[in-house]
């Protein structure tokens, strides 16, 4: 199951070996037997690993399913800001036919429902200014699609009653009409290979967090009861600091 990344197993493993090392010193501390204190352990062991595990993948897949959602929201504003004002038009009324909408071009103007609607689908949030200037040419008979609004441009828009479709309710009426254009400008999101995240991790600057954890689990094994632990991962933790600083990438 590749969803058990190392990330997510190396969480479940501490919680659960957290919950071990805090029931069997409770256990001895009240003086319970070795073998039971041990298998009661073990058994809080493997019952917080299967919790955190449950809860932990959940998360997480909520989480990716989110960023997802995110990454094609974005690529699809990127795409309606960088493509033509035609093709722009022409992507929206296949999706309002989709919805069983009238939608047509008279001009360079679209309409949709026999109101106008303006495409503005900018880098940045689209302005005060802007709108004055489609108030000044439409009046306020007309409706507004853009990535998104400042604060200022929200206020007037709302004075005048002007209804605006922005990022969100765009990206929406898209995939729920399965019109979203194919392909998209710049429409693939790199991402990292293998050699750089192996890359980033042996980077000679994280030699210097590695020495500081290693050197705290250390110092703590000397005041806890079960310091093998601390002791092994503490010297791992130094040792991978030597190997960093000496043949990490810099």
């Amino acid at each position: 199951m590749n969803k058990f990344s190392f990330a997510v197993l190396s969480d479940i493993l501490f919680y659960a070996f957290s919950a071990f090392v805090l029931a069997l010193s409770l256990l001895r501390f009240y003086r319970a037997a070795l073998w039971l204190s041990l298998l009661t352990a073990t058994l809080v062991f493997f019952a917080v690993g299967a919790l955190s595990a449950l809860f932990l993948l959940r998360k997480r897949q909520k989480k990716i399913l989110g960023k997802r959602e995110h990454d094609a929201r974005e690529a699809l504003m990127l795409h309606l800001a960088l493509e033509k004002p035609e093709r722009v038009r022409a992507a929206l009324i296949a999706a309002f036919l989709a919805e069983e909408k009238n939608a047509h071009c008279e001009g360079d103007v679209l309409r949709v429902d026999d109101l106008p609607l303006i495409p503005l689908f900018t880098m940045e949030p689209v302005g005060a200014d802007a709108v004055a200037n489609l108030i000044r040419n439409f009046g306020k008979d007309f409706s507004l699609a853009c990535n998104s609004l400042t604060e200022d441009a929200v206020k007037l828009i709302r004075t005048f009653g002007i209804k605006a479709q922005c990022g969100d309710e765009i990206y929406a009426l898209f995939t729920r009409t399965g019109t979203t254009p194919d392909p998209l400008i710049c429409g693939e999101i790199p991402r990292k290979t293998g050699k750089q995240k192996l890359k980033s991790a042996f980077s000679k600057t994280n030699a210097r967090p590695f020495f500081a954890s290693g050197s705290v689990l250390l110092l703590m094994s000397l005041f806890t009861l079960f310091p093998l632990y601390y002791v092994i991962s503490g010297s791992i933790l130094l040792l991978c600091s030597v190997v960093v600083r000496l043949f990490g990438y810099a």
